[in-house]
C-alpha cells in the first residue's frame, strides 16, 4: 500500500523584501569591489600566460625550500674556514621581499669574521618599492659613501637585489659592485613563484612598478649575479640574467632560502669580495 505523500508549502518572502535584499547585496559587493582588499584579491588571481608558469621553479624544489627548517639546528654545527682579508670592504645588505635584515644576520656575520664591513639597508622590512623608499636608501647609500671614503659594495638578496641595482644606476660613483642573489632581474616579472604574494602584500603588478625602472638594464658597475637551478621561488634564467644584462653569473647549488646562510654562498661573497676594486 503506497505511503502518503504530505506536501509542506514553502513560506514566500514579500517581493519588496525580496527586492531590497538584492539591491543591498548588490550595494555591498560594490562597496567591496571598490576596497584596497579586494584589488589585493584580484591581482593575486590574474592569469598567467602559460609560457611563464612553464618557466617557474617545479614543485620538488619548492618543497626544498623547507631545508630552511633544519638550519637553526645545522648552524651550531657548522664549521667555517674564514680568511683574514686583505682588500676590507663596506658593504650594504639589502632583505628579499617581505623579510627583515636579521634574517641575514648571520652572513653578515661571516663576512664581518674575515675583516670586511657590513651595514643594514636602515628601512627594516622590504614591502616592496617606492620613490620614497629609493631616496631613503640613496641619503643611506651616500652617507656610507661619504663616511668611510670608498663606495659600497651591494649585496641584495631576492627583490634586495633589484633595489640594489637600480640604487647603482642612480649613484654609480658610490658603488663598487652590485652582487644578486635569486634576484629576478631578467625575464618575465611572473616567472616565480612570489608574484602573486608580491601583487597581494604591495596591491601593485608585478608588471607596472610604483617606480620607473628598467630592471634588465646592467648597472654602469661590475654586476655579479648568483643564481642556482635548485631555487624553488625564483626561475633559474630570471636570476642568471642575459649576458649583457650583468658581467658575470655564478651558479650555485642552493636553495632561496639558502642564498642567506649556505656555505657555498658566503665562500663565494668572500671571494667576490676580495676581488673587488
Amino acid at each position: 500500500m503506497a505511503q502518503p505523500r504530505f506536501a509542506f508549502d514553502t513560506p514566500r518572502l514579500p517581493a519588496p523584501l525580496i527586492a531590497a535584499a538584492s539591491a543591498a547585496g548588490a550595494q555591498a559587493q560594490q562597496a567591496y569591489q571598490a576596497t584596497r582588499f579586494a584589488r589585493r584579491v584580484a591581482l593575486a588571481r590574474e592569469t598567467c600566460p602559460e609560457e611563464y608558469e612553464a618557466g617557474k621553479p617545479r614543485l620538488v624544489q619548492m618543497l626544498g625550500e623547507a631545508q630552511v627548517l633544519l638550519e637553526p639546528w645545522r648552524r651550531p654545527r657548522r664549521k667555517l674556514d674564514i680568511a683574514a682579508t686583505s682588500n676590507p670592504q663596506m658593504v650594504m645588505i639589502l632583505p628579499g621581499f617581505a623579510t627583515h635584515p636579521v634574517r641575514m644576520r648571520y652572513l653578515a656575520h661571516q663576512l664581518e669574521a674575515a675583516g670586511h664591513r657590513t651595514k643594514r639597508w636602515g628601512l627594516g622590512f622590504n614591502w616592496g618599492p617606492d620613490e620614497e623608499r629609493f631616496e631613503m636608501l640613496e641619503a643611506r647609500l651616500a652617507e656610507l659613501h661619504a663616511r668611510h671614503g670608498q663606495p659600497v659594495v651591494l649585496i641584495g638578496w631576492s627583490l634586495g637585489g633589484l633595489f640594489a641595482r637600480e640604487l647603482a644606476k642612480r649613484q654609480p660613483e658610490a658603488v663598487a659592485k652590485v652582487i644578486t642573489m635569486g634576484s629576478p632581474c631578467s625575464g618575465s616579472p611572473r616567472a616565480n613563484n612570489a608574484w602573486r604574494a608580491y601583487q597581494f602584500i604591495t596591491g601593485t603588478s608585478v608588471d607596472a612598478p610604483p617606480i620607473a625602472a628598467d630592471l634588465a638594464a646592467k648597472p654602469p658597475v661590475e654586476t655579479v649575479a648568483l643564481w642556482s637551478a635548485n631555487d624553488g621561488v625564483i626561475a633559474p634564467r630570471c636570476a642568471a640574467g642575459r649576458a649583457d644584462e650583468r658581467d658575470r653569473a655564478i651558479a650555485l647549488r642552493c636553495t632561496h632560502m639558502g642564498f642567506t646562510y649556505d656555505p657555498q654562498v658566503i665562500h663565494t661573497l668572500l671571494e667576490e669580495l676580495e676581488a673587488t676594486r
